[in-house]
């Protein structure tokens, strides 16, 4: 149990970087005239894990946020909210593997 909960993790930090590297990129091309912002979309892999993708899905959205907004598209209220949910997802994933990690080391101490 306390290795799939490791793997989870693991798979959710590289997620939630993913998405905020995106979300980085869009803000870093926030001013470029004619920048089309995109989407991060998680989904789950199996065994236990998630990833990001870019889906034609989400790009169309992003297209679609960007007529309203001016300039690039990039609407950074938007961009800003979600740095910081993947911010918080990538602490609580953390949390994840360090506790995954305690559970090991007990049972390797109990072992022993």
């Amino acid at each position: 149990m306390s290795v799939s909960a490791l793997s989870a993790g693991a798979s959710g930090l590289t997620a939630n970087q993913q998405a905020l590297g995106v979300a980085a990129h869009n803000v870093a091309n926030a001013s470029t005239q004619g920048f089309q912002p995109q989407q991060a979309q998680f989904h789950e892999s199996s065994p236990g894990g998630t990833g990001v993708t870019l889906s034609a899905q989400g790009r169309g959205l992003a297209a679609s946020e960007a007529a309203a907004n001016a300039g690039s598209g990039t609407g950074l209220a938007s961009e800003i909210s979600n740095a910081l949910v993947y911010k918080a997802s990538f602490d609580l994933n953390a949390k994840v593997i360090q506790a995954a990690d305690e559970r090991i080391g007990t049972l390797i101490n109990i072992k022993a």
